[in-house]
């Protein structure tokens, strides 16, 4: 009997490790895609912000994937129905509220018009990128496979934003330099919000449901109100069909993830 729970106590502890390691590794690997920034000097401005807008449907479809076929279903298996939609919409609400009060947008192209705002939009990166730690805790914590994509739906999702917000910071007087290393600074408090949401999550009682169905709110919100916008603009049809095509390439990835874990 003894032996048992040894083998119960090491095996639990495993689990745990297991969890945080993915958590850490996870939330680094989110935080260094904020150095692609460099690459808006290293490859023509052009074919740059070709790739970028085809980038930002793929990042639509992913998110949307993400929130409508892995969080929102492993929400409501944690809370009720009627809870779940509604932490959804306070998810949707409040990144609204947090563009407004720290002029933090997505923006995909170096002309932003937002110099006065560098800092300001700084510090509203910081804390999408600590929610984005929090969410990743919270998916890992859940299972593995929601870890996985939920790291995935926000890693597509990171390239064209880091690369945007490089260009701005480049745009607002920083030297290449500081603008990468600022970038960077900002993008690690993934990792902060990743171990922070690691430790509440499994020491404090908070709900899992609640902080699933607000990154889904979250994700919905940045999809529809940020990204959509921006393809919307497009008046070739050829053109806008293939959005629409990678839009679905990005739900289908959502979708063969969840279906192969």
């Amino acid at each position: 009997m003894a032996q048992i729970k040894k083998i119960n106590k090491y095996s639990s502890f495993h689990n745990i490790m297991n969890t945080l390691v993915s958590i850490i590794i996870g939330t680094i690997f989110v935080s260094l895609i904020s150095l692609v920034g460099i690459l808006a000097f290293l490859i023509k401005e052009k074919f740059l912000n070709r790739i970028l807008i085809y980038l930002v449907s793929l990042s639509i479809g992913a998110l949307l994937g993400g929130a409508f076929l892995h969080l929102i279903p492993e929400a409501l298996d944690k809370t009720s129905y009627d809870l779940t939609f509604i932490y959804v919409i306070f998810g949707f609400i409040l990144f609204f509220i947090i563009e407004k009060i720290f002029h933090w947008r997505h923006c995909h192209e170096k002309n932003c018009k937002i110099h006065a705002f560098a800092y300001m939009n700084l510090l509203g990166d910081s804390i999408h990128n600590f929610i984005d730690g929090l969410i990743i805790a919270a998916s890992f914590i859940v299972n593995p496979s929601l870890g996985v994509a939920s790291l995935l739906a926000i890693a597509i999702h990171e390239i064209p934003q880091e690369i945007s917000d490089f260009g701005v910071l480049v745009y607002a007087g920083l030297t290449k330099t500081k603008a990468l290393a600022f970038n960077f600074l900002t993008a690690l408090t993934a990792v902060l919000g990743g171990v922070l949401g690691y430790l509440l999550f499994n020491y404090i009682d908070l709900s899992l449901g609640f902080l699933l169905s607000f990154a889904a709110g979250s994700f919905i919100y940045i999809a529809a109100s940020d990204l959509i916008p921006e393809i919307k603009e497009e008046k070739s049809l050829i053109k806008s069909i293939l959005h629409i095509v990678i839009m679905i390439v990005g739900i289908i990835i959502m979708y063969l993830l969840k279906e192969s874990v």
